[in-house]
């Protein structure tokens, strides 16, 4: 049986934060990955500055299996916390 997406979400941002040794901030997107598994968005502060809103922020895509089990991640983008993007 395959897992939920929180679960999924949830592994996802527990494998970025092993991984990158940074802590997740949220998970930004997520969506089946065939039939047996989930690719995930997580957002991860890749560095701290002062004040916050100067921390720069980075998205992580990741896929995890129907276990759970981190299948790959790449880190996809970096960019400054409160950065608006344009359509």
């Amino acid at each position: 049986m395959m897992m939920s997406a929180s679960e999924a979400a949830k592994r996802a941002a527990e494998h970025v934060t092993a991984m990158t040794g940074r802590t997740a901030e949220s998970v930004v997107g997520i969506e089946r990955a065939g039939e047996d598994g989930w690719r995930v968005c997580v957002e991860v502060v890749e560095t701290h500055r002062i004040p916050d809103s100067a921390d720069i922020l980075a998205i992580y895509d990741t896929e995890v299996d129907a276990d759970g089990e981190l299948v790959s991640y790449r880190r996809v983008r970096r960019y400054p916390r409160g950065r608006v993007e344009r359509d």
